[in-house]
């Protein structure tokens, strides 16, 4: 490979701290560093970082023909997904540019919530008790079976509320609902070649808007790592995986709540920690040996609005 590394991000409209992540690892490489990113307009924020592609979208038909003739002309090396639409899109790409993510079944499996929270069961790992019609159980949350960042997610008190959820139970997870809770994501990264973990940066979630964290902070907590650590292993997943789970603050009981096998949003903070996670997508791109991270506790990041300004006719 030349000097120069092309990347093709989908969904990174937001993403510009990860893009100079990116370029940052690039450069402690010996390499430059290019982005583009896949979006439905040009006027996104990851423009002051790179060049903005208008594309379709992920379920459209032709998505992946329109991607591929977009990793050929831009001469794309890696291909990474930001959100949760792009990731089975860009497990088809393997072909045409090196992808850190599995095979485009597990990531579907990953997130149906339904189907994620019966293999966690199948696994024996940890989650929520899974509500079941008939049970006595009214402290409920029933969450959108292929939903995202939080979205439609109802907490069930009583029975009236119950029973309209149950009209419609095949679209939803109806588990036990944690009140009294603390949530964590754990950035993780596992070698596509190997299957070796080499990172997993958990991070207390403190401030969250719209299903997105705006103030984290990572931590060492031994038995996050081990059960995050425990995860990967049971499901095989590899590449930038984002593991959520729950302490139920009555119990201290540790559970798993979901996956997301993507980078992160708030995996920022994870970076500016030690865990170098675009550090080690370059190093498997480059065909380098693969690093083990070591990050540091106690790294908090708090994230704020900036601006990016279009003119109009500025592309012509």
């Amino acid at each position: 490979m030349n000097k120069r590394i092309n990347l093709l991000f989908l969904g990174g409209a937001k993403r510009v701290s990860m893009a100079r992540h990116f370029k940052r690892a690039a450069a402690a490489l010996g390499s430059e560093c290019a982005i583009f990113s896949y979006e439905m307009s040009t006027a996104e924020a990851i423009a002051c970082e790179g060049e903005v592609i208008v594309g379709k979208r992920w379920r459209d038909p032709d998505v992946l023909d329109h991607l591929r003739q977009v990793c050929r002309e831009k001469q794309i090396h890696a291909v990474i997904p930001f959100v949760d639409g792009a990731v089975p899109v860009a497990a088809e790409l393997h072909d045409v540019a090196f992808v850190p993510t599995g095979r485009r079944e597990d990531a579907e499996r990953m997130f149906d919530k339904v189907e994620s929270a019966r293999l966690f069961e199948q696994l024996g790992l940890p989650i929520p008790h899974t509500y079941h019609e008939g049970e006595p159980c009214m402290c409920l949350i029933a969450k959108p079976r292929c939903g995202s960042a939080s979205k439609g997610i109802v907490e069930i008190s009583s029975l009236d509320a119950l029973q309209k959820v149950l009209t419609h139970a095949d679209d939803y997870l109806i588990q036990q609902r944690i009140d009294r809770r603390e949530e964590y994501t754990v950035d993780c990264y596992v070698d596509t070649r190997g299957s070796r973990i080499l990172a997993t940066c958990p991070r207390r979630r403190i401030e969250v808007a719209g299903g997105e964290v705006t103030r984290t902070e990572t931590l060492d907590d031994t038995e996050i790592i081990a059960l995050a650590r425990r995860t990967l292993e049971a499901t095989g997943l590899v590449g930038a995986v984002t593991v959520q789970m729950m302490r139920d603050l009555d119990t201290n009981r540790l559970m798993l709540m979901e996956i997301n096998p993507r980078l992160g949003g708030g995996a920022v903070c994870s970076v500016a920690a030690g865990a170098d996670i675009p550090s080690l997508i370059l190093r498997e791109l480059l065909d380098l040996p693969p690093v083990e991270q070591h990050w540091q506790a106690g790294v908090q990041i708090a994230r704020y609005l900036d601006e990016v300004v279009f003119y109009p006719n500025q592309n012509d």
